[in-house]
């Protein structure tokens, strides 16, 4: 087994230059969700010039998703990809340096795949930052043939098992009666209805369990100061600990909403937006296995007391086959942390780059090691 992992470890520096120049690329030209047609086309460039990896386009539907095989083995595991970026920022949760790493793990186990009876999968998943394509994925059978799946994310702290959250978003709608500011009695003002129900969830938050977050923006309130506002539209997304949980908050926020309606006279209508973020389940074999090929070629992973994080549609995955999510980090101060414009460079620069080494690496070991576990191996295969 050590011969295969030098194999694998030797391959893997020899393809690094070329991976961090794909992570470059990616980094600098962000594509929103859904748009990453520069990025899939990379991403496969990069996999079939490897010469192992058949590639499958547009699957699920999706004209940037893809999956790219490697080996015919009969476990199959899998290496997601994702490549989509944030509005006005880029890519501030380094999707370019995941995506990357991906490909380097991949890149670095196709040429001992079939010694190790396994097939290799990269999966192309677009928008992660809104859309969740992996729940349209999962829903349309994408992962249904393969094992297990992992993915590594970079943020300020090393992490094995995150804590990952479910979380759903809505779109309010106020509908009212403009008016000219001089002469408003007449008026319903949509724009008041946006205040009062902010008050309103202000006061609620007392009363929600600690750990429940209620986010919100109001993305259109009027368009002149000496114009009453006839509508008004605010985007709501709650994050709880299971999506059952999101669901039972959203019947106590929609009345904060009412009551905005009911206060200023307006009407209100609620639109389910399509992002869905499941709970992450983590599979406890794949995290200990990855932990000691991380710790092997230097990270390390103190017991941090916080270890709540965002949501990922890579819980969408972990609900249908055992995967994985580790973090690892960015040497960067708190306040550049993920979702940042300094992020998004950092991603593009060293501490992009160690990531890309040490998460691909670590992956690629990680799935070697899997894959000669007779104990692991039987349970993924049997499902």
């Amino acid at each position: 087994m050590t011969g295969i992992k030098e194999r694998i470890e030797r391959t893997f520096e020899q393809n690094l230059d070329s991976v961090l120049e794909l992570s470059h690329r990616i980094n600098a030209n962000p594509e929103l969700a859904f748009e990453e047609h520069e990025t899939s086309a990379a991403l496969i460039a990069a996999l079939e010039d490897g010469g192992r990896f058949a590639v499958e386009k547009g699957v699920a539907g999706l004209p940037t998703a893809f999956v790219a095989s490697a080996g015919s083995g009969d476990l199959a595991v899998g290496l997601c990809a994702e490549m989509d970026a944030l509005p006005g920022i880029g890519h501030g949760c380094g999707h370019n340096a995941i995506a990357a790493a991906a490909v380097g793990a991949a890149l670095a186990l196709a040429p001992v795949a079939d010694e190790l009876g396994l097939t290799v999968r990269v999966f192309g998943t677009p928008a992660e930052e809104k859309g969740t394509g992996k729940e349209i994925m999962v829903n349309r059978g994408v992962f249904d043939d393969t094992h297990a799946a992992m993915m590594v994310h970079p943020t300020l702290k090393d992490v094995v098992i995150p804590q990952l959250r479910a979380s759903r978003s809505w779109q309010v709608t106020y509908t009212g009666r403009g008016g000219h500011a001089s002469r408003p009695w007449s008026a319903r003002n949509a724009a008041d209805a946006t205040v009062v129900a902010q008050t309103a969830i202000g006061l609620l938050r007392q009363q929600l369990r600690d750990g429940i977050r209620v986010h919100h923006v109001v993305k259109e309130a009027g368009a002149a100061v000496n114009v009453i506002a006839d509508r008004a539209v605010v985007d709501c997304m709650i994050r709880c600990d299971t999506i059952d949980e999101v669901d039972q908050v959203w019947e106590r926020v929609r009345r904060c909403f009412d009551a905005g309606a009911i206060a200023s006279g307006t009407s209100v209508e609620y639109t389910s937006l399509p992002s869905i973020y499941r709970e992450f389940r983590h599979d406890p074999d794949l995290a200990s296995v990855f932990e000691e090929n991380a710790k092997a070629i230097g990270r390390t992973f103190p017991d941090y007391p916080d270890k709540m994080f965002g949501s990922t549609d890579m819980g969408n995955v972990s609900l249908r086959i055992p995967a994985i999510h580790p973090m690892l980090s960015f040497d960067l101060p708190p306040e550049d942390g993920n979702h940042t414009p300094a992020f998004a460079v950092a991603a593009g620069g060293p501490e992009g780059d160690r990531f890309v080494r040490d998460a691909g690496l670590a992956m690629a070991l990680t799935i070697a090691d899997v894959a000669r576990s007779q104990p692991i191996r039987a349970r993924l295969m049997a499902g």
